[in-house]
Formats: structure tokens, sequence, C-alpha cells
């Protein structure tokens, strides 16, 4: 059956761990500059209905280094869910390419797209998920630390798709994960319910930020006002405040601390310039890692079909 990378939660933590080992040795062979052609031929449509700079460099890149070509289609390209019918689309690029990714708003069409194409779909983003950003980001933390066991995870900041996708990685991989959010701004509770249910991890809802983030071994976050948020920005910068990631806040976590942003990162917003710049942040370390984790994706989905 057509396998595709819609969420966390639909792998195993050994499917997990599988996409690890590849990314590992995938990010060594680009290191030496050793050809590794595993999708020659092959070809991706990338649909972006939100715009992102390091989405589409990576797995344009990526898929370039794996031998393969990605196709880019903008909003105006294809207008989905509006202009025609996502199971249309499905359909049509299916009988084009052989892998698609997509970037969009709304997680139905994502479902949707999935269930209609006949080749393996890749989420790219959507409101409810950022399923290979947490991959990247987690392979980074074990890239650094070497394992998982006995860190504490903390994320700061809008329970939004990152949040949610951190809460699924929980679900197959054991953490310690604190998400400290203003009150009324968790992570969705559909999601927080399933992974206590799993009993994987030890997952915490915190609202003081000093708390939280005590004996961190990492901390993470992310913008306070999504794309397509716009109208709420300045209502959730005076809420946020507080959960700023700056140097008084760090100053309470372990003095070995990471700090993580999946960015773009408003500067002086939800993290400063000295911590973003800082000895403590490992961002783009964790920025350049969406493209090998991506290719692993990449090569394990095609290797199914």
């Amino acid at each position: 059956m057509k396998k595709d990378f819609i969420s966390i939660a639909d792998y195993t933590r050994e499917e997990l761990e599988e996409i690890f080992d590849l990314t590992r040795e995938l990010k060594e062979k680009t290191k030496r500059g050793e050809e590794h052609h595993l999708c020659k031929g092959k070809t991706m449509s990338m649909i972006f209905a939100k715009p992102s700079a390091r989405t589409r460099i990576s797995f344009e890149t990526g898929m370039y280094q794996l031998g393969g070509y990605a196709l880019y289609l903008s909003p105006n390209d294809i207008g989905i869910g509006k202009r025609e019918a996502v199971k249309d689309i499905a359909r049509v690029i299916s009988r084009y390419n052989d892998i698609i990714m997509a970037r969009l708003f709304d997680h139905a069409h994502i479902l949707e797209l999935a269930e209609y194409a006949t080749v393996p779909v890749i989420n790219g983003l959507t409101d409810y998920n950022h399923p290979c950003q947490i991959m990247a980001d987690i392979y980074t933390i074990l890239e650094k630390r070497g394992h998982l066991e006995d860190l504490k995870i903390t994320y700061i900041g809008d329970g939004n798709n990152v949040a949610n996708s951190w809460v699924n990685l929980a679900s197959k991989l054991p953490l310690h994960l604190v998400i400290c959010s203003p009150s009324g701004y968790e992570p969705d509770a559909a999601t927080l319910t399933r992974a206590h249910e799993a009993d994987i991890s030890r997952i915490e809802i915190e609202h003081d930020p000093e708390v939280a983030v005590k004996d961190a071994d990492v901390i993470y976050t992310d913008v306070w006002a999504s794309m397509g948020q716009e109208a709420e920005a300045e209502q959730r910068r005076k809420i946020f405040m507080p959960y700023q990631v700056n140097s008084k806040l760090i100053s309470y976590a372990h003095d070995d601390v990471m700090v993580m942003h999946c960015l773009p990162a408003h500067r002086g917003e939800e993290i400063t310039d000295e911590v973003l710049d800082g000895p403590h942040s490992i961002v783009f370390d964790e920025a350049e890692n969406r493209m090998h984790v991506q290719k692993a994706i990449i090569v394990k989905l095609l290797e199914n079909r």
C-alpha cells in the first residue's frame, strides 16, 4: 500500500529510527561530496499554498542531490481547494509525478490530497502540524547529544502546528516534554489526549516560563502569530511577551541548554538577538537538517512504491 508522510503519529518508533539512520548516511555522503542519486529520474510536485524559503530550498535542493527533479507550484499555479477540487489535483499530479509535497493551510486538504493521490504525499506544513520540521529538530538533538533519555525539552510559546507536532512525536519516542503557553493557547486537546494515552512520554503543560525551563536541556520557541493570524499579531504580542526567550529566561535552564527555533524568527519578539546568535543556539544546524531529514523521507517513501 502507498505510504504517505502526513503525521509523525502515523509512524512507529522503529520506522522513525530508520529515517534517522538514513538521514545520517545521506548527510555524511553530502558532506563528502559523494553522489547519492537514489531518486534518479524521479519527479516531485511541490504545492505551496503558504510560501516558505526553507521548505522550498530544502526540498528542491534535496531532490536535486538525490538525482531527481522538483517542480515548484505557487499559490497562483494551483488554487488548491478553490479553483480546482483537491481530489482532482491529486489524481492529475499522480499521473505526472512520482511524489507530492504540499505546504497548505487547511489540514483537511492534505488528508484529501493523500486519499486521492496514487503517489506518496509529504506534509510540508498545515495549520495543524509540521512533521518534517519536528523530524529535523529531534534529529538535531540526537546528533548533538547522542540520546533522548533524561533530556527535558521545553517548548515556549503558541500551541500551534509545531507544538502539536512535538506532542505527536512524544506519542512515539520517549521524551520529557514541557509545553509552556499562555492559558487558552495550548496545543490541540485531542492530540494531547492521544499522546497521554500512548503513555510513552512525560508530557506537562505549564504556564510559567521560568518554571517550565528549570533544568531544561532544550528550549524551543516559534513565532507568536503564524501565517494567516496577522490580524491577531498585536494582541498576541501583548499576551506572549512574558514568554520571550531571552538571556534571563535561559539562565534558569541547564548551563549547556540548547536553544532551537524553526524559523523564520521575529527577532525581538519570541526570541532576542543575543540568544538566537549566541552560544546556546543550534538554530542553523536545525535548519540545515531539514534538508537531510526530508531527503531520507523522500527515499523511504519511494522505496515503498
